[in-house]
């Protein structure tokens, strides 16, 4: 297959319904930040498009507008008042690798005016792997260099990785 195949390929499968999806909940500080991660199971690998609205704004025009976005071990989307998504737990790393290595490090969101949306591609897990699994954007970037997680910052969004539901007629 031609790398021009291979792109309209990943355009039709956004097309179709996610096999796994998480949808997402800014913490009491973010109230207005929601968004949807949804997953695709290829035979390259994961189609993730993630689609976030109500980032914090930048509060100058060279600010920060870059939010550190990873997939957490953890079940559940709660926690206590310094750590409102502390059970989400630390970045899935089944294999144990170090930074930036682990299986749920993702590419940084780059907000516009509050607003990000991404589509990439990863072999680093299954849809299969990563259900039941949390998704969190940070209030920072990750700098993909400091151990043992990126130094992202807070969590300030969450949302548990859901499977794919078959529909009320019996359709998936």
């Amino acid at each position: 297959m031609s790398a021009n195949e291979r792109y309209w390929a990943f355009l039709s499968v956004l097309h179709r319904r996610p096999d796994a999806w998480a949808a997402l909940s800014g913490s009491a500080n973010n109230p207005d930040l929601h968004g949807t991660v949804r997953f695709y199971q290829t035979k390259y690998g994961v189609l993730t498009a993630a689609e976030v609205s109500g980032l914090p704004a930048a509060a100058e025009r060279c600010g920060n507008a870059v939010f550190g976005f990873h997939i957490h071990s953890g079940s559940r989307c709660s926690g206590n008042e310094d750590d409102p998504f502390a059970d989400a737990l630390t970045h899935y790393n089944p294999e144990n690798c170090p930074h930036p290595a682990h299986a749920g490090d993702l590419p940084p969101l780059f907000a516009n005016r509050g607003y990000a949306f991404q589509v990439f591609l990863t072999d680093r897990f299954s849809v299969r792997e990563i259900i039941g699994r949390t998704v969190i954007i940070h209030d920072a970037p990750d700098d993909f260099t400091s151990q043992p997680a990126g130094n992202a910052g807070a969590k300030i969004a969450c949302g548990q990785i859901r499977a794919r539901q078959a529909r009320a007629d019996g359709q998936i």
